[in-house]
């Protein structure tokens, strides 16, 4: 489709002044292609020719994900990614057609806040997440590594002792950037096993305690770590199933979006007055460009709060259920 191909040629030199009129292209498109969104747009009664700023946009629930198949364009949807969800509940899907361009804008993004991937040698501490299929998360780690240094790395599910010796040997060399990239669970148990000197390790969470209790605090995790393997420097990932982009924090809790995705507050007890004024407590809303092939403006079950240096989660409404996205407490 004509608009769609050049939507995504044109993405990645979306900027601030930019970033209003391709969301409101990527609204009136999916208002007219996205069959389950006008529907659900005509049922807020909202005049989608009067829709003029981020603000007056829908977002969709993201609960809609569990139960439809939610999709703009009329190419054929073979594939997919799944949440994690947990013990017999219903998996959010996103389908999709176009995984080279969830990689490429995964890639981009993250080039963007870190540099190159050919400068890193990534190991991967997923185990929740590589016991199961239709991972986003897997895919994206597991083109990292293709596209990194791979004389050092990999994936790694419960072999401690492995790791530890494999990432002594990738340090010890210092030929690249040395990066550990684990669900939150794992990256304790582990620490909690070796206390060693990291040094010059890089380590990315990506939140996920799989039942085992209540997500700690951000910042203990990150002293847990920090004390434990004196490591440089402790980023986090913050993504989901249902959003085709990341945002990242550099050892800090407020995370930065790329250009190509903006965070809002809603109300809590009126969720379709949508803001972004600072210290405001509320939900989460975000406008993602790049899910232009399924529906770029969703209503997460995330509570947070903007600040001029980012956004920050808080944790999740109660009745939400816990799913595999970075849902770390904060301070």
């Amino acid at each position: 489709m004509g608009f769609v191909h050049e939507f995504k040629s044109d993405l990645f030199n979306t900027s601030t002044s930019h970033f209003l009129q391709k969301s409101l292209d990527a609204f009136r498109f999916q208002y007219e292609h996205n069959v389950l969104y006008r529907q659900y747009v005509n049922a807020l009664k909202v005049n989608a020719q009067k829709v003029r700023s981020l603000e007056q946009i829908p977002f969709l629930p993201i609960s809609f994900f569990k139960h439809h198949q939610i999709v703009s364009t009329i190419e054929i949807y073979e594939n997919f990614f799944e949440s994690s969800g947990t013990t017999g509940s219903q998996r959010s899907r996103l389908y999709h057609y176009d995984s080279d361009f969830y990689l490429q804008n995964a890639t981009t993004i993250f080039e963007s806040f870190f540099g190159a991937l050919h400068e890193y040698s990534f190991f991967f501490l997923l185990p929740s997440y590589l016991e199961r299929q239709h991972s986003s998360l897997v895919a994206m780690v597991n083109y990292f590594f293709q596209k990194s240094d791979q004389r050092f790395g990999g994936f790694y599910l419960h072999d401690f002792q492995a790791l530890h010796q494999d990432l002594q040997k990738a340090l010890h060399a210092k030929k690249q950037k040395v990066v550990l990239w684990g669900v939150t669970f794992a990256l304790l148990d582990f620490a909690k096993s070796f206390e060693a000197e990291y040094e010059h390790l890089t380590v990315f969470e990506t939140g996920g305690m799989k039942g085992r209790g209540q997500e700690p605090l951000r910042s203990e995790v990150y002293e847990v770590l920090k004390s434990k393997w004196k490591c440089s420097h402790i980023h986090s990932e913050y993504g989901m199933t249902e959003l085709f982009s990341q945002a990242y924090s550099i050892e800090k809790e407020f995370f930065t979006t790329p250009s190509t995705m903006k965070v809002f507050i809603r109300e809590m007890e009126d969720p379709l007055n949508v803001h972004s004024r600072y210290n405001e407590r509320g939900g989460v809303n975000i406008i993602d460009l790049a899910n232009i092939d399924t529906c770029c403006f969703i209503e997460t079950q995330d509570v947070g709060l903007l600040q001029e240096k980012g956004f920050q989660i808080l944790g999740r409404f109660d009745n939400s259920e816990v799913r595999g996205c970075n849902l770390m407490w904060t301070n």
